[in-house]
């Protein structure tokens, strides 16, 4: 099982979980759901307080992940397979993201 801590303009929202290779779960973070001033980190992710489940990554996550050659020099630098998208999550989703979301591994 891996996870990222999701931080929305680096407050945390919430944590996506890799339970299997084909079952993701995402949560909000109690304390970011109480709150009315947070929104939601994806129109696709509603505030709830249900855990949402996906057999593959959330296409919302997985649309902050680099293709083509800059996805291959990614996976290469980080030792990774580059169809491990969970992986490349982890380790460049921490920094220079585009929009306000960043995960850390936790």
């Amino acid at each position: 099982m891996r996870a990222v801590d999701v931080y929305f303009n680096g407050r945390l929202a919430g944590r996506l979980t890799e339970s299997t290779p084909h079952e993701y779960v995402y949560r909000y973070d109690t304390a970011y759901f109480a709150d009315d001033r947070c929104p939601a980190v994806s129109l696709t992710l509603p505030k709830t307080r249900q855990e949402f489940r996906s057999e593959y990554l959330f296409p919302f996550f997985s649309n902050m992940l680099s293709e083509g050659h800059n996805r291959m020099v990614q996976a290469r630098i980080h030792h990774l397979d580059p169809e491990d998208d969970f992986g490349i999550l982890m380790a460049t989703a921490h920094t220079d993201t585009p929009g306000a979301i960043t995960v850390q591994p936790v």
